[in-house]
């Protein structure tokens, strides 16, 4: 065999082998833990536990791919919202089985919870499956800190417009945004929580002036106002709400 043929066929293996084997759909759980402003100082507590406790009990487990951030502009605030990527279902169940039997992680939350005070109010978790345009999660490299991130979710009023609303991103939207810099860290369809039925997805931006700068950018391109005015995908016929939340990572969130 040639040296050139050698080059080839080692470069061209991985990609037959990529395109054989596609990265399967990762699930994102995601957990908002809501704070009240009391003396007991719900936030500082709570970022102690999720940095000193639960993320590395996760990451023992296997989940590195991890993400924790505080409220910034949305509402109810405060709160914290925590993100797990997991290989699938079972890889998931595999993890919580772990981490609820990990020593260090039990004397660490019985420490947490013996406390005078409440550490949070309530929480709530939904669990997304990943788009197949984008069946992984996409940590950006490091870089400006703190960046901020913004959690969209598009409600639909049947599984068919929510169909039809993915398509739309599968099709051209995704690509769109990242032309224009609409950073994507995921994009998900929930298959447990609130309002279903709906996507949701997170973007990320150095700074909130390249927020309002990129959108901007985005809602007047050309790529999106031909998609967007194909017949049957107009907001009005496959979206019934929208609604956003602006975040920050804490000091600790390996996504940030």
């Amino acid at each position: 065999m040639t040296r050139r043929r050698l080059v080839t066929t080692a470069v061209a293996a991985p990609l037959a082998s990529a395109a054989v084997n596609p990265p399967k759909n990762q699930y994102f759980e995601i957990r908002k833990y809501h704070l009240r402003n009391t003396p007991d100082n719900q936030r500082q507590r709570m970022s102690q536990y999720l940095e000193k406790a639960v993320m590395p009990a996760f990451h023992r487990a296997g989940v590195t791919q991890t993400g924790f951030f505080a409220s910034m502009i949305a509402p109810d605030t405060p709160f914290l919202l925590t993100i797990y990527a997991h290989a699938s279902l079972a890889a998931y169940e595999e993890a919580h089985a772990k981490v609820g039997a990990d020593p260090e992680f039990i004397k660490q939350q019985t420490a947490l919870f013996s406390q005078p005070g409440l550490n949070f109010v309530r929480y709530e978790t939904s669990m997304l499956k990943a788009f197949d345009a984008m069946p992984t999660i996409e940590i950006p490299a490091p870089g400006k800190s703190p960046r901020v991130f913004e959690l969209r979710t598009y409600e639909s009023n049947t599984n068919l417009t929510l169909r039809k609303k993915v398509g739309m991103f599968a099709d051209g939207e995704i690509a769109i945004f990242r032309k224009t810099g609409l950073n994507p860290l995921f994009f998900g369809t929930t298959s447990l929580g609130v309002n279903q039925p709906n996507l949701t997805y997170m973007l990320w931006f150095d700074d909130l002036a390249t927020r309002e700068k990129n959108w901007k950018t985005f809602v007047s391109h050309p790529d999106w106002n031909k998609l967007k005015a194909t017949p049957g995908l107009s907001d009005g016929e496959i979206v019934s709400n929208i609604s956003n939340i602006i975040l920050t990572p804490l000091p600790f969130s390996p996504i940030r």
